[in-house]
């Protein structure tokens, strides 16, 4: 079977033939192919084609495919039993290491999602603070929680869907947007809703919308501003935690969030995130407290013995001076042959993740990367696909480098980008 007839397919049983909606690559006018296996930095298709892969399940996989020890790990937790439902000790365990990552994550609960996290958190700051409102970035996707999908980004913006049937409209009211990197809209908003805003959740370096850095004091600022109106910071971390140290942004920047979600690397690719903050916050969390959340599989021994491998692995000291050499050296030759060839493009990096936009404009919000050139991205996504070089197919989306792509891998990769962006121009 071959990847079309593999599609046709998968449409009997699937809405577009997928499980998530950018799998299907609608937006890059193509079809996906149909991935057979993983090894290291390559994914391998059903018709035997070898990529050299940068979406890495969308971020989880920093240690590449099937890496030795997390697959081990996997395995013997496996033979114990899948599942349940039941405290156990490597919980805590690898409680412990988040916890080594994340000093401000006093109390934490496992989840089985990036969305499980950002949805609880949220229900937890309201619950804490006894406030309906929420502020989040325009373009921002938190997960597809009725109140985080109001101006979302990742695959709501890469579809050009402008908002979510089946979101009531009493939910939506809940729900205030303004654009990165500007804390005088965030100013605003409390001037507007005086005592009513529970917290306002971001992404400290944005992923879904194209990797997009805050600008100087501005993370500082919002904390100063959330502090000022008793209302909570939380920092979505699904996609940047331990992309650019063994911590997150908070850890880079200095500035300490009341509450973090994790997830993707967090679980070493398998169904795992956490969300977590100050004890006195957590406490509101049953059973201890009022707030109600709860999951059959949250803990899961076999995500968990992921995670713990994973994260032992890179929580060692030369792991990230290697993976950010590679990343800065990407970076870098990218901009070269995009300046070769006349186009117009910056290349925003945040640890071992990086977007490269189709403009002459710096890129500091959701307004600044959805008027980069869609059909310039289509071409380089197909031709770079082509070349064997597997990206996202979204241009509101990230792409990771992993920590076994080689020399090889990277001069490939160059090669490649030289030659389709030699016939963009």
């Amino acid at each position: 079977m071959n990847n079309r007839q593999a599609m046709l397919e998968a449409q009997k049983f699937f809405p577009g033939g997928v499980n998530s909606p950018v799998r299907a690559f609608n937006s890059v006018d193509c079809e996906p192919p149909f991935i057979d296996k993983g090894v290291g930095s390559h994914v391998f298709d059903i018709e035997g084609h070898d990529y050299i892969d940068y979406v890495g399940s969308w971020g989880p996989l920093i240690l590449g495919h099937a890496d030795k020890d997390v697959v081990e790990a996997v395995c013997k937790a496996a033979e114990g039993g899948m599942s349940f439902g039941a405290p156990t000790q490597s919980e805590t365990e690898l409680a412990r290491l988040v916890q080594k990552a994340f000093v401000n994550m006093e109390k934490m609960r496992f989840v089985s999602s990036g969305s499980e996290a950002t949805m609880s958190a949220i229900r937890l700051a309201r619950g804490y603070t006894d406030r309906p409102l929420i502020v989040k970035c325009e373009g921002a996707y938190h997960g597809h929680a009725d109140s985080l999908l109001v101006s979302a980004g990742s695959g709501v913006a890469t579809l050009g869907i402008p908002g979510c049937p089946g979101i009531p409209a009493d939910i939506a009211k809940n729900t205030l947007t303004i654009p990165f990197n500007d804390s005088q809209a965030l100013e605003q908003c409390f001037k507007a809703h005086k005592d009513k805003i529970a917290c306002f959740i971001l992404e400290p370096v944005c992923g879904n919308m194209g990797v997009v850095k805050p600008e100087d004091g501005y993370l500082e600022r919002i904390r100063e501003i959330c502090d000022a109106n008793n209302a909570l910071l939380i920092f979505d971390e699904v996609m940047t935690g331990f992309r650019g140290c063994f911590g997150g942004v908070s850890k880079i920047s200095g500035v300490t969030p009341d509450l973090t979600c994790l997830g993707k690397i967090v679980g070493g690719g398998m169904p795992m995130a956490v969300y977590g903050g100050y004890e006195k916050i957590m406490k509101s969390i049953a059973p201890d407290g009022p707030v109600y959340q709860a999951g059959t599989l949250s803990g899961n021994p076999v995500a968990v013995a992921a995670g713990i491998a994973t994260l032992k692995k890179i929580s060692q000291s030369e792991f990230y001076k290697k993976l950010l050499d590679k990343s800065e050296h990407l970076e870098k030759e990218l901009g070269l042959i995009t300046e070769k060839h006349g186009i117009a493009a910056v290349t925003n990096r945040y640890g071992s993740m990086m977007t490269l936009f189709f403009t002459d404009q710096k890129v500091n919000c959701y307004k600044d990367a959805a008027a980069a050139d869609g059909k310039k991205f289509v071409t380089w996504f197909k031709g770079m696909l082509n070349e064997g070089i597997y990206l996202a197919p979204s241009p509101f989306e990230s792409a990771f480098v992993s920590s076994v792509h080689s020399d090889k891998d990277i001069s490939k990769t160059l090669e490649a980008a030289d030659k389709i962006l030699a016939q963009i121009r």
